[in-house]
């Protein structure tokens, strides 16, 4: 099972990356992960897309999301049709930290990826998602 632990060294890798980033912006991680993830993915855009894909706690998203919003980075805005659901717009003020935030990705996936051919990118990437839908399935199987 240590091949489970060693993820952490990634994830580990990625925040000693950002740590200047955030710092920088007064942010903790979390807020700044909420950042690019709504920049990155912004066909989920509310605050439960970001719990269920992210698999962060609800307290913790709405928090991140309440100083995000106070910090004029995001805005909320309630549907016309549902009065339930609100979705998450970042603003223009956020595009600096994005920017920042987007160039630090490149860095960590050249790094990590380092003497990767693109075929074996291709089939890791590929291979990783297999074995998080295994782990998706058998979440719901519980």
């Amino acid at each position: 099972m240590h091949f489970w632990d060693q993820h952490k060294t990634i994830t580990r890798y990625y925040e000693t990356l950002t740590r200047s980033l955030c710092d920088q912006y007064d942010l903790t991680q979390l807020e700044y992960d909420i950042l690019m993830f709504l920049y990155n993915n912004p066909q989920y855009n509310t605050a439960a897309d970001i719990v269920k894909v992210r698999k962060s706690t609800k307290s913790h998203v709405s928090t991140s999301l309440k100083f995000l919003e106070e910090k004029g980075l995001i805005a909320k805005k309630q549907s016309e049709d549902n009065k339930k659901h609100i979705e998450i717009i970042l603003l223009d003020s956020a595009q600096e930290i994005v920017q920042a935030g987007l160039n630090v990705q490149k860095e960590f996936v050249k790094n990590m990826f380092r003497g990767f051919t693109e075929e074996e990118m291709v089939m890791c990437k590929s291979v990783f998602n297999r074995i998080c839908n295994n782990a998706e399935n058998c979440l719901k199987g519980r």
